[in-house]
């Protein structure tokens, strides 16, 4: 394989290993596996690509004395293989790996999002001529279509030999990749960004439900228990790597729409957070959902949202909102 379609297959491989890793951090429904599966195989056959570029590149870099691109390289290589190594270690291991306060699987999505504008710089301007070939002839030799069999082919062989690796172990996931967690605890109070637990007063708190309405709503926690008050148990599945099933209490989101009149047709419904975190509903999820105060039978902690989250049990953590300040109907 020449030097220019490995640069296009790694190319390729990254905009697809980028795009299914974020689509990840959103899917929470078991038909969405082979989302994940996609992930696994194509971070194996870029853990391949990688290992050949950097064998290939680094060499002529040194001697051509291109010291700038050579940088690049070197702050690029080190973080797609902190983003891959984290990766196929978390499935290796057979259980929950974290450094410090972060698990391996936060350290692994944070260095992938990192890369990304260190890819631009690498590519941005003159090698996008490298995504399309030089010269008229056909695009494809069988000298590349080999090679990029065997690419996929020891990808796949990676990817396969960490989860042999993680049942030899007896570890167990979801399909997501999360480790579970014993069942009717207390969750793990993460956030996606590690940002701060915000101070808020439960006593002056309120939750606003606006836009398509009949009735704008203001409540407080008084005025949303009122509305009706009940338990589901749900799996919480955070992106850092771990899910829980437990039983959360508080009032169904289905509730709080009706007795605001919220229009039948609107497709989306926000909630949002005090921090400015947010997310869009769409009405088929609405009936599941539910703002919830207690957890486990005890009172919301405040790290874990209180005075009120959102429980969505189609969606990831990610989505759960905590400390839920306003709903909107769009």
């Amino acid at each position: 394989m020449s030097s220019a379609a490995l640069d296009r297959l790694l190319a390729i491989l990254l905009v697809a290993q980028l795009a299914s890793g974020l689509l990840t951090l959103r899917a929470g429904v078991p038909a969405t596996a082979p989302l994940f599966w996609l992930h696994g195989l194509v971070g194996g056959a870029l853990l391949v690509a990688a290992t050949e570029k950097v064998r290939r590149s680094i060499g002529p870099a040194v001697r051509s004395r291109r010291w700038r691109r050579l940088t690049l390289g070197i702050l690029l290589t080190l973080l797609a293989a902190g983003a891959l190594v984290g990766g196929f270690t978390w499935v290796a291991s057979g259980r929950i790996l974290s450094i410090g306060p972060w698990t391996v699987l936060t350290l692994h999505v944070w260095a992938a999002l990192a890369a990304v504008p260190i890819i631009l710089l690498h590519l941005l301007p003159r090698r996008w001529r490298l995504l399309r070939p030089r010269t008229a002839g056909p695009r494809l030799s069988r000298r590349t279509l080999l090679a990029t069999a065997a690419i996929a082919a020891l990808g796949a062989v990676a990817w396969g030999a960490a989860g042999a690796l993680e049942a030899v172990q007896g570890g167990v996931r979801r399909f997501t990749g999360s480790r579970w967690l014993p069942d009717g605890g207390i969750p793990p109070p993460t956030t996606f960004y590690g940002e701060g637990t915000p101070s808020i007063e439960p006593d002056a708190w309120r939750l606003r439900v606006t836009g398509r309405v009949a009735t704008p709503l203001t409540l407080d926690l008084e005025g949303l228990a009122d509305l009706g008050v009940g338990t589901r148990d749900a799996v919480l599945d955070c992106t850092s790597g771990w899910a829980m099933r437990t039983s959360w209490r508080g009032t169904p989101l289905r509730a709080v729409l009706d007795t605001a009149g919220a229009e039948a047709d609107a497709p989306f419904v926000t909630v949002r957070s005090i921090t400015g975190w947010s997310v869009s509903l769409e009405r088929r999820e609405l009936e599941g959902a539910v703002l919830a105060t207690h957890v486990a039978d005890i009172p919301l902690p405040a790290a874990n949202g209180a005075p009120c989250r959102l429980v969505a049990p189609d969606r990831r953590g990610l989505d759960w909102i905590k400390w839920v300040t306003e709903i909107e109907v769009a």
